[in-house]
């Protein structure tokens, strides 16, 4: 018992470098990339609107090819692999959606969004929400669903590529790279190291799952989904203290666009998804009957703006999921 007691000790141990240096490669080549599409006068709309919106769920999107092509290769467990990446997609989209969200108004006091954020990104959200469930619901998400929903983001791409660019967020890129050997070598080295920290984490769930007998999916929620959420969170933080609440709220609305669709997409085209019944039941449920619920309270309740009180709401709710989701998706 000691033996393994120690062993689960060490392989947690070992899970959260993984987690870690995960997020941190994810930040520098992020970083780096910015710098470098700076230096090579890309367009301003490919780097506020695509590189940005990306960059903040490459652990993620990461993750998910690692699983894909590990679940094709053999290395990782069908079932097990396809619930962990999905709980984490579901545990970092959610955590943005209500816990950070609910952080930034809480911090930042009362904001009201635009009725073109609504319309250009709030709705989106919602409507990857609904794709994601009607692919989902059959238990497995095919070649083809993952071929669709990389199409849905797509169309979403092409629609905010039409759209003016927003300044705020390009008041956050990097200056221009100076070196460009240097930065295009640290920027490969961190997605490799991204790619190499994914692989090490899933393993250790597929371990951590077999001796404590939880299911993948729940371990991804509160572990891979939450380190996930990271990038998100200092954008919330120095948000607030710059007082550019529209950087975060477009951020956060935007990961929760890209996580289902192109995380999801990848890896339904590469290796397909078992879907846990915890997907269909509960996480995709809350976040849309939550998603639904914030629109219409914008929409016909007060002046349409959220503050304080709507924040503190927020933070209530996604304890209330992941509370929820323990109870009745534990294993």
């Amino acid at each position: 018992m000691v033996a393994l007691d120690t062993a689960t000790i060490l392989e947690l141990a070992a899970g959260t470098v993984a987690l870690v240096t995960l997020v941190k490669g994810a930040g520098v080549a992020v970083s780096r990339s910015l710098s470098l599409a700076r230096h090579f006068d890309v367009s301003e709309d490919l780097v506020g609107m695509f590189v940005l919106s990306i960059g903040t769920s490459l652990p993620e999107i990461g993750t998910h090819l690692v699983a894909s092509f590990g679940i094709l290769g053999g290395r990782l467990e069908y079932a097990v692999a396809s619930g962990t990446v999905l709980g984490a997609n579901m545990g970092a989209s959610t955590a943005q959606q209500l816990f950070l969200m609910g952080v930034l108004f809480v911090g930042y006091g009362r904001y009201k969004p635009t009725e073109s954020f609504l319309r250009s990104s709030y709705l989106p959200m919602l409507g990857a929400f609904v794709l994601l469930l009607a692919l989902a619901v059959d238990g497995i998400v095919s070649r083809l669903d993952g071929v669709v929903l990389l199409l849905a983001f797509a169309g979403y791409a092409y629609r905010r590529f039409s759209e003016p660019v927003d300044r705020t967020v390009l008041a956050e890129v990097p200056e221009e790279s100076t070196r460009v050997g240097r930065d295009a070598a640290i920027a490969a080295g961190a997605l490799l190291l991204v790619l190499a920290s994914a692989f090490a984490v899933l393993s250790v769930v597929e371990a951590t799952v077999d001796r404590l007998r939880l299911s993948g999916s729940m371990l991804g929620v509160v572990t891979v989904g939450i380190a996930a959420a990271l990038p998100e969170l200092t954008t919330v933080i120095e948000s607030i203290r710059r007082r550019t609440p529209a950087l975060a709220l477009g951020t956060l609305v935007g990961s929760n666009v890209v996580n289902p669709l192109i995380g999801i997409g990848l890896g339904g085209v590469v290796s397909t998804y078992a879907v846990p019944p915890s997907v269909i039941l509960w996480d995709l449920p809350f976040k849309l009957a939550v998603g639904v619920g914030l629109f219409a309270y914008l929409r016909f309740v007060g002046d349409g703006s959220l503050g304080r009180r709507e924040g503190g709401t927020l933070l209530v709710l996604y304890f209330g999921y992941v509370i929820g989701r323990l109870v009745l998706f534990p294993g």
